[in-house]
């Protein structure tokens, strides 16, 4: 993997504390990297105003953009004379996550760096969070940030998917350790791995009279276990930090990450759309609540992010 350069920090506009800025700063003294927070605003009720013309609109939208600014300006100054490249974009857009997706394509960055928190459930399945869309539809990494430092020496989880053989997953799987491995070098960290393998299906243990679930249970587990250790052996990955447990991922890593005390957690991501992206989701979206670390969510090489041609 090619090292994060260009790094585009999007700013939460409802408070003055940055957790995303402050990772990015972090990022961008391990290798130099230059960075640009991005601010996309947008007000209904100005494009309502029918008694203003189409130009004093444009003025009162041009006033907000300067005092957004002027705030961000305020933000980054206990930044300054840290020796690191840092720009600032505001721009008047009514899909934010589209103007994050579009300015980080067209301005070649290499990592779209996010703070998030804990949605409602229920309502994330109608209003889908900027944060689903990113994971969905961004062709650059996205990593989602939290409250959790990173600490020299802490612990980096790659999430694999070793239940298919198909060669897409395996390149996923590839990148994942890639990409963990090159953090790992910057901030003396460990590299772990881990898979959730589903347990026996009850219907077959009640359908079946002679169905043996331990040994199929037993069979599934080693079948992961070696596909697990391939890897790891692959990517000079010790044993002792390979992690295969039962259960659905969304469950297993979280857990595991707690457990571990992990600074970070690495996934791929498919892009899905529509009905099934609603019902399904990504295993990236049924984890981030769960988790109280960051998460980085990686594509699949070649992915092309369903903006490039809208």
């Amino acid at each position: 993997m090619k090292d994060y350069q260009k790094l585009l920090v999007v700013i939460d506009p409802t408070t003055d504390k940055q957790a995303a800025v402050a990772r990015a700063v972090e990022l961008a003294e391990k290798n130099g990297a230059a960075i640009t927070v991005f601010l996309s605003i947008y007000d209904f009720s100005y494009e309502m105003t029918s008694m203003l013309s189409t130009q004093e609109r444009e003025a009162m939208r041009k006033g907000v953009i300067e005092q957004r600014i002027a705030w961000l300006t305020d933000v980054l100054a206990e930044y300054q004379g840290r020796g690191i490249s840092i720009d600032s974009e505001v721009v008047w857009h009514n899909r934010p996550f589209e103007s994050i997706i579009n300015h980080a394509i067209a301005g070649g960055y290499d990592l779209i760096v996010k703070g998030t928190h804990e949605h409602d459930k229920f309502k994330a399945v109608i209003f889908t969070p900027t944060d689903w869309h990113l994971m969905r539809k961004s062709p650059i990494p996205v990593l989602l940030v939290k409250e959790h430092g990173w600490q020299v020496g802490g612990k980096i989880l790659c999430a694999v998917n070793v239940a298919s053989e198909d060669p897409e997953h395996q390149s996923l799987n590839g990148k994942i350790i890639e990409h963990a491995q090159e953090l790992a070098k910057k901030f003396g960290a460990e590299v772990h791995l881990v898979n959730g393998y589903p347990g026996t299906p009850v219907n077959l243990a009640i359908e079946l009279p002679d169905f043996d679930a331990h040994t199929y249970n037993e069979s599934i587990r080693m079948q992961h276990e070696q596909r697990v250790d391939y890897l790891a052996t692959a990517y000079g990955i010790a044993a002792e930090h390979c992690h295969v447990k039962e259960g659905l991922p969304e469950d297993v890593i979280p857990e595991l990450a707690s457990h571990l005390d992990a600074e970070l957690v690495i996934l791929g991501t498919v892009g899905r759309t529509g009905l099934s992206a609603a019902l399904i989701g990504n295993t990236a979206e049924h984890v981030i609540d769960s988790l109280n670390c960051d998460l980085l969510a990686i594509k699949p090489e070649g992915y092309k992010s369903p903006l490039a041609d809208a």
